[in-house]
């Protein structure tokens, strides 16, 4: 698609519906289960949300979206239930309803699954799920998403969240009791692809208790998913990363909170999460048939799976145990709202992380001195991390309008990677310990919003000695610290014209680690330190960014354009060999626009649309000055995507809403890249039957169309894979 006919699509988007930038509503309210005393009803936040009272805590602090300069999607409950009936995919809803953010995978490996061509920093509850210093691309499955309220995106670099957050930050707030008395809530849900070996269900229950200034909030549910089909009835394959087919995942919630004070101005709250997912192997990967290179990579037949583990062919034993993810977080979290005048939210937390992944034979894991024959092994990666997030807020200081925020952050991440079967090293641990303060203002001037602030990176990585794999010819690298000092500065202006216009611009730098263990590993040549390899720099984000929005009684719209570039970025590519993947370290360009709208033609009809395009270019070779002309392909920057949903409230108690997404053609001649796309649709269906029940019915890719995923089309180890075939789901809810 040419630069005008991408405009004039804009332009037709903008004509024809209404859009918000600040604040996706998501789907109507209607098609929400029953809330059980949970967080506040859907229908209340969408309500509010139609207000324009939407009030985000993903800047540090509660403020108004229509104060913060910047593209802000709030994922109300209402969606966050309705893509539930649909699927249990993680990021399939951030693929439906957030501009910028690529393709969903479908399963548990988010390579490539980029927002605005960048990592986001994923947090639950405002910790960080994400892993810098060995990003394993798998932090995106952290929890059911049973016990997720709202999900809150802000686009483009930020430094507000700490390391990570390239391209932004979407953080999954999760329930809490509000409602007095106590409340039950159990739900069931049944899907298929009407293959006797595809069935998935699901079985959660959660408790929520308010009296007395306290509230309770648990939840637990256990998930089986069969495995998946394409839409001509093939097995998909399994993916080298993990796959959410062939798996069972349990997952475990509590959440106690205690308002006391004068007025309830004091909150003590503790949180814990247990979550495991882990693989049944009750399938092996068998390869299919791929086009020759520089051919239509949608004419091959794709990767399958069979039933029967992977086992040695000679002594019949099992080569791998299960992958999986599990997670473990506690935290605890004190807020005052009226502390020497000021707002203090604290909190510290404990999280540990074990991703697991499916074993293989490739050539970088065998050592002779181990075993003679083919040696199949395993890598893990385990993270365990504990901090402390500070926030201090003080309103109207010395003047009307001027409000102060600071605070600091403490961090520290071990993060190492070993080959579990033979309990070799792979990637020594990585000890970060950072020291974060920072300071933002914020200024009210009639309808205009100014805010400018400051962060300080102090970071430093200890790497203890280690050799490297045989493979990497067994070489002793001397350890050493690696030290990371940034300071990072951000300003914006919001404005605020009356009828329900208003424009930003911002300017924003964000910082990250580079995936520090690939070098680490990769080392194969004597002699070498840790302080003396290169590629390690940190890396510095700048974001630019401009938009205009409106929200009115009809409805909402809002554009915005956004440029990011990094002098020193990170970009990965397949080293042909091992078939892994090696880090660059290249400049990097990116800009792209966001369209997305609303629109409320009656009261019980709500139309939304999400449209994206996305460039991304860096330089030919590391290290050598060359043009930033190069395009990056699909692994870092997604296709254009358009997405549309209509909802229709039909009766008072029941709801219908069809989707549809479309990710488009691309061919990138300069790298020999061309993918193909594919539309998909989807629809849901809800019924409230009174005090039995709520009964939804979800369709994923309901004309079962056949495709193959846009990350699938360019040769990467074992991903020749077609997208899920039509698949369908029922869903029933009920509150005692």
């Amino acid at each position: 698609m040419t630069s005008h006919a991408r405009l004039t699509l804009a332009a037709a988007l903008l004509s024809s519906v209404a859009l918000p930038a600040f604040a996706q509503a998501g789907a109507d309210s209607a098609a929400s289960v029953a809330d059980g005393g949970q967080s506040g009803s859907a229908d209340r936040q969408d309500m509010a949300a139609d207000r324009g009272e939407v009030i985000v805590t993903g800047s540090r602090s509660p403020k108004a979206v229509d104060k913060i300069a910047g593209a802000i999607t709030v994922i109300t409950p209402a969606e966050v239930q309705r893509s539930l009936t649909i699927t249990e995919d993680a990021t399939a809803i951030l693929a439906r309803t957030v501009p910028g953010y690529s393709e969903s995978n479908q399963t548990m490996n988010t390579l490539g699954e980029t927002f605005r061509g960048r990592t986001a920093l994923y947090l639950f509850d405002g910790i960080p799920q994400s892993t810098p210093l060995r990003d394993g691309s798998r932090n995106a499955t952290f929890t059911d998403m049973g016990t997720i309220e709202r999900i809150e995106v802000i686009g483009g670099a930020s430094a507000a969240e700490g390391v990570g957050a390239a391209g932004g930050i979407i953080n999954y707030i999760s329930k809490r009791a509000t409602q007095d008395g106590t409340h039950l809530g159990v739900t069931a849900r049944f899907g298929t692809q009407f293959r006797d070996d595809s069935s998935q269900w699901k079985l959660g229950a959660t408790v929520a208790h308010k009296s007395d200034g306290i509230d309770i909030f648990a939840a637990g549910s256990f998930l089986s998913r069969g495995i998946t089909y394409d839409a001509n009835g093939r097995r998909i394959g399994l993916s080298a990363s993990s796959s959410l087919a062939d798996s069972k995942q349990y997952d475990l919630f509590l959440k106690v909170g205690h308002d006391f004070g004068d007025n309830g101005s004091q909150r003590l709250e503790a949180t814990a999460s247990f979550f495991y997912l882990k693989s049944n192997g009750n399938y092996h990967y068998v390869a299919g048939v791929r086009p020759a290179a520089g051919t239509d990579q949608t004419t091959g037949i794709p990767d399958t799976a069979q039933p029967g583990p992977p086992t040695d062919p000679v002594t019949g034993q099992l080569l791998f145990k299960p992958d999986f993810n599990r997670f473990l977080q506690f935290a605890l979290n004190y807020s005052n709202t009226n502390l020497l005048g000021g707002n203090l939210v604290a909190t510290a937390y404990y999280a540990k992380q074990e991703m697991r992944f499916p074993g293989d034979n490739l050539i970088d894991k065998q050592d002779p001195r181990i075993s003679t024959g083919v040696i199949f092994d395993q890598s893990e990666i385990l993270s365990k991390k504990y901090g402390l997030r500070t926030s201090d807020t003080y309103q109207d200081l010395l003047t009307k309008g001027l409000e102060l925020r600071f605070g600091i952050d403490l961090v520290h991440d071990q993060t190492q990677q070993y080959l579990a079967q033979t309990n070799r090293v792979w990637v020594p641990p990585m000890n970060y310990t950072g020291i974060e303060p920072y300071a933002q203002l914020s200024y009210d001037i009639g309808p205009v919003t100014l805010s400018g602030g400051w962060r300080h990176e102090a970071g430093r990585v200890k790497i203890a000695d280690y050799t490297t794999t045989y493979y990497r010819n067994s070489v002793f690298v001397k350890g050493g610290t690696l030290k990371y000092n940034a300071d990072l500065f951000n300003a914006g202006i919001i404005g605020r014209f009356g009828s329900g216009f208003s424009a930003f611009a911002t300017y924003s730098e964000g910082f990250s680690l580079p995936n520090v263990g690939i070098p680490l590993r990769n080392v194969s040549t004597a002699g070498n330190s840790v302080t003396s390899l290169i590629g390690l720099e940190a890396v510095i984000f700048k974001n630019k960014e401009i938009g205009l929005n409106w929200r009115g009684g009809i409805g909402s719209f809002g554009i915005s354009y956004y440029q990011s570039k990094s002098k020193d970025g990170s970009t990965y590519a397949v080293d042909p060999v091992t078939k892994d993947y090696v880090l660059n370290r290249r400049p990097i360009s990116i800009y792209g626009f966001d369209v997305s709208g609303e629109l409320r033609p009656t009261s019980d009809v709500r139309l939304n649309v999400v449209y994206s395009h996305v460039v991304g270019k860096t330089s030919a070779a590391n290290g050598v000055a060359s043009p930033i002309d190069t395009p990056l392909g699909v692994l870092n920057i997604a296709p254009d995507k358009l997405t549309a949903t209509a909802t229709w409230r039909f009766i008072p108690a029941a709801s219908l809403s069809l989707g549809s997404t479309s990710y488009f053609s691309r061919h990138l001649p300069a790298i020999n890249e061309y993918t193909k796309g594919y539309t998909l649709f989807d629809l849901t269906a809800n019924v409230k039957a009174g005090s039995i029940g709520t009964v939804s019915l979800g369709v994923e890719n309901l004309f079962n169309k056949f495709y193959f995923l846009s990350s699938s089309q360019i040769d990467i180890y074992q991903n020749y894979f077609a997208g899920r075939g039509r698949t369908v789901s029922l869903t029933f809810h009920r509150d005692f």
